[in-house]
């Protein structure tokens, strides 16, 4: 069977996105004849070229109202036309000449995001900012820092000119988010195509032109590629009305579980839930039919009796990144944080090690579905041999382990199996700050390769993480992010704000604890969420546990689409928002080493911009 993977736009531009590299391997390890295509690294490549540049020009001068951003780009697009494929070959790694005249500031121009070099009320100049980061030596990453903030500047001017529907990192977003009814995609979907929606549907033509295949499967990890997955899946019904074309992912996981709209099946044949590779022997004819939800199961049966069934435990695929020219894609670096750049800026080989989360007890957390729930741990010495495999076969030595939690106890085999096979390679991965993360361990992992750990300090307020069943103690998580600092590795913490009963004082000791970490430099990079409650969680279930309640939903007036977030009321909260702008505030400045010595309350002044 000839079978072509495809990964819609906007995901990252500095590696392949997980999914389909993983499905390709256990495919091909089925006898599958296995293409890939990221559509998402074409996408952006075409914008950021020559050719899509001369595009948006013609763009923008159909305008007739230009914002500053749109009137500077047109002032310097010949400069940015004639820059702008030098600068991508430089951030491929292809050119690293061309950074130095990236570095000195005068092959691209600069815009209105490089003010952020410097924040308003530091009473510093950008280039005394770049200095301090980068001294003399530094041209690499001065250089990538440059380049990236350019591109940011005509990400703005490409996202004005689609009115909002490009963002470097999805596509339009705003037709998929809590998208209870398939109308407004539908309704998109059969207009008459705008020019991003043009160059989607030339990608994809050209993708099955170069595979020819009998089978196409689509992934669909966020919000924001879902329109551009339906707008290819429409291009494969034109063009191989033959093919059959299964969607899966992160969004069709967790919003698309209570699906009746029959539309959706005049774009595609199946949906495949959980961790993709049982339904897919189930299409493939080689096993039964599981997680899998067809038109006719709409007809027969409830989306959520066709989704369910035993999947048998396997070792996680090896992923497979033939057809893949890792060569071509494109790394970025948005702020000069050592720890922040770690997402974009990289080619890293994306390896789940297990299957689930050991812990799965997070009261906020998706741990009710089967790819959450059900923890499967890999044998040792099999794992450390399939990324010795992956490294020979890519030539490449990094790695992020995409798994939902690393385990202690699985780190600490993983990491003496790695020094005694004594082959370095370099790893980051996701944890819980929890008491099995000693300083020993800690330096263990250093000692393997490990660079660096994210994990979730979440509301980071002892009485709410109790509540919220974290299985952590904000003590405890000091004593961890300090032992991973000491041995050498980096931490980033995920932050949340919003959770229910959380006080503005509990906010705003959050925020003061925040600011002791890095001020003592046991973390180096953070992000806040804004808490949402969604329908698979242990919180959907026993609401009023957590003091607040939820309304009840109005019936459907149409087939339903999508359903994960939920309403929630809670009597007396705080204004969320207007602290949730005060924490960001103060996050993006604790990240640039700033504002350290203010007190938490100050970042919630309105008008305090630093």
């Amino acid at each position: 069977m000839k079978i072509l993977l495809i990964t819609p736009p906007m995901v990252q531009t500095n590696a392949p996105y997980p999914a389909m590299p993983v499905l390709a391997g256990f495919l091909s390890a089925q006898g599958q004849t296995v293409s890939q295509a990221d559509l998402s690294l074409e996408f952006a490549l075409a914008l950021f070229s020559k050719q899509g540049l001369v595009q948006i020009e013609e763009q923008c001068r159909a305008i007739r109202r230009p914002s500053n951003a749109v009137r500077f780009f047109l002032e310097h697009a010949p400069i940015y036309q004639q820059a702008i494929e030098p600068t991508i070959a430089f951030l491929q790694g292809r050119d690293a000449a061309i950074g130095w005249r990236i570095a000195r500031r005068d092959l691209l121009p600069e815009g209105g995001r490089f003010a952020s070099l410097a924040p308003e009320g530091t009473g510093l100049h950008d280039e005394e900012v770049l200095a301090e980061r980068f001294g003399s030596l530094g041209v690499t990453d001065r250089a990538k820092l440059v380049a990236s903030l350019a591109l940011d500047d005509l990400a703005d001017v490409i996202r004005e000119v689609s009115q909002d529907d490009f963002h470097f990192s999805r596509y339009a977003e705003r037709l998929a988010v809590a998208a209870r009814n398939f109308g407004p995609l539908f309704h998109r979907l059969t207009a008459p195509p705008t020019w991003l929606d043009q160059l989607i549907d030339t990608l994809a033509e050209t993708a099955l032109r170069h595979s020819e295949p009998e089978q196409v499967g689509i992934t669909v990890p966020f919000p924001g590629t879902v329109y551009a997955a339906f707008r290819i899946a429409q291009v494969v019904r034109r063009c191989r009305p033959d093919a059959r074309i299964v969607m899966g992912g992160g969004y069709v996981n967790t919003e698309l579980r209570e699906l009746s709209d029959p539309r959706v099946f005049d774009f595609i044949d199946a949906l495949c839930f959980d961790e993709g590779c049982a339904p897919w022997l189930g299409i493939l004819g080689k096993g039964p039919k599981v997680r899998t939800l067809t038109r006719q199961d709409l007809r027969t049966a409830s989306s959520a009796a066709a989704i369910c069934g035993a999947v048998a435990r396997r070792e996680p695929p090896v992923p497979c990144y033939d057809g893949l020219d890792l060569s071509r894609y494109f790394n970025l670096m948005e702020m000069a944080n050592p720890m922040h750049r770690i997402w974009s800026d990289g080619m890293w080989l994306k390896v789940p090690i297990a299957n689930g989360c050991y812990w799965h007890k997070c009261a906020f957390c998706y741990v009710g579905l089967d790819y959450i729930g059900r923890y499967q741990p890999p044998a040792v010495p099999v794992l450390v041999d399939r990324l010795l495999a992956l490294k020979q076969s890519t030539g490449l030595s990094g790695f992020h382990f995409t798994d939902e939690a690393l385990a202690p106890g699985l780190l600490r085999r993983l990491c003496d199996e790695l020094i005694a096979r004594g082959e370095p390679i370099t790893w980051w991965g996701n944890i819980r700050f929890e008491k099995g993360f000693t300083p020993a361990l800690a330096r263990r992992m250093a000692q393997a390769g490990c660079i660096a750990v994210t994990g979730g300090l979440e509301c980071a307020n002892d009485r709410l993480l109790k509540k919220m069943n974290k299985g952590v103690t904000l003590a405890g998580a000091t004593r961890v992010c300090q032992a991973f600092s000491d041995a050498g590795i980096l931490v980033h913490a995920y932050l949340m704000y919003g959770f229910p009963t959380q006080t503005e004082k509990e906010t705003l000791a959050a925020l003061e604890y925040v600011r002791q970490r890095f001020a003592a430099g046991h973390i180096q990079s953070a992000y806040w969420h804004r808490f949402a409650l969604t329908v698979h969680s242990p919180m959907a279930r026993t609401p009023e546990a957590f003091g607040i309640r939820i309304p009840a939903e109005e019936p459907d007036i149409a087939p339903r689409f999508a359903r994960n977030e939920l309403p929630f009321e809670e009597p007396g909260a705080p204004d969320h928002d207007r602290l949730g702008r005060g924490l960001r505030r103060a996050l993006y400045n604790y990240m640039l080493g700033l504002g350290l010595d203010r007190p938490a309350s100050a970042w919630m002044r309105e008008g305090d911009v630093c």
